[in-house]
């Protein structure tokens, strides 16, 4: 089990400017943290409390002029669980101070602007937790592999989204980019589990086999992009995902340390506090 003194951060974030090789990860590891499904439930049942005060702190700082807001980048292959992260790691929180996006296919109207147009649009308000069911990323992605846009054109996208970046860094947004991590078997057990469960067809693409087979294509285009954009400010986290409960825990966790990090603090009273309780108290109307 993981200690206070432990940081999850630390174990799975990779290091800004150093060599990226996916190869060396493992996906079914767990490097940091607990050992087993029991006991990273029991631990998440734990530290639930107190993720939902530092949200609500975060929140209340947002309701009070403040600026500062989290934004949770999910990326990985196709069943790689960003889904499944979201409604296990976001579910600890309150609704009202999440913002959940998610992008596909761009739409003709989102083809007609910039490729941070439709992302813009979906920033978290200040003191909210946004969540991002995948990203920017994909216009150096599948944008990438599939040759949608020539090769000088994606590869200015490193910089514009390094730039991107760090305005919203500098505007009060702290970010938090997971790479969800799985190997081609677990996809594999994953996509024929759907097939499997008539329940689970709508989630199946017979797109998903085409892209199963640019694997390697995709993986490049991941490092690429995770070396070219892990800035100090805005590092990438590789959580292993072949272990669904491990890569929840895991992601909960950084969260959970981000937060702690920000340190929200609950606005002072605007008000005097001793007069408001004696209307209440002395002079209410209805008493």
């Amino acid at each position: 089990m993981t200690t206070e003194q432990d940081s999850v951060r630390e174990a799975l974030r990779l290091e800004p400017g150093a060599p990226v090789d996916l190869a060396a990860v493992d996906p079914a590891a767990k490097p940091v943290g607990p050992k087993s499904k029991k006991k990273a439930a029991k631990d998440l049942a734990r530290l639930a409390p107190e993720l939902d005060d530092l949200q609500e702190a975060l929140y209340a700082e947002g309701r009070s002029d403040g600026r500062r807001r989290v934004l949770l980048v999910l990326q990985g292959m196709d069943t790689s669980g960003k889904g499944g992260t979201i409604r296990h790691a976001a579910g600890v929180f309150n609704p009202q101070g999440l913002r959940i996006a998610s992008f596909g296919k761009p739409t003709a109207e989102e083809l007609e602007h910039h490729f941070l147009w439709r992302i813009r649009r979906q920033l978290p308000e200040p003191g909210i937790i946004g969540v991002f069911d995948r990203s920017h990323y994909e216009d150096v992605l599948v944008a990438r592999v599939d040759e949608l846009v020539p090769e000088d054109q994606w590869r200015a996208r490193y910089d514009e989204i390094n730039e991107f970046e760090a305005s919203l860094v500098a505007d009060g947004v702290t970010l938090v980019k997971c790479f969800l991590h799985i190997s081609p078997d677990a996809q594999r057990k994953r996509l024929l589990a759907r097939l499997d469960n008539p329940a689970k067809y709508w989630k199946y693409n017979p797109g998903d086999i085409d892209v199963r087979a640019r694997w390697h294509d995709y993986q490049a285009a991941y490092v690429e992009a995770m070396q070219r954009c892990g800035t100090s400010d805005a590092p990438w986290y590789v959580v292993p995902g072949d272990r669904k409960w491990y890569r929840n825990w895991a992601v909960t966790r950084i969260l959970l340390e981000t937060l702690r990090e920000l340190d929200p603090q609950f606005p002072a009273a605007s008000f005097d506090v001793e007069a408001e309780r004696a209307r209440l108290t002395d002079h209410d109307p209805l008493a």
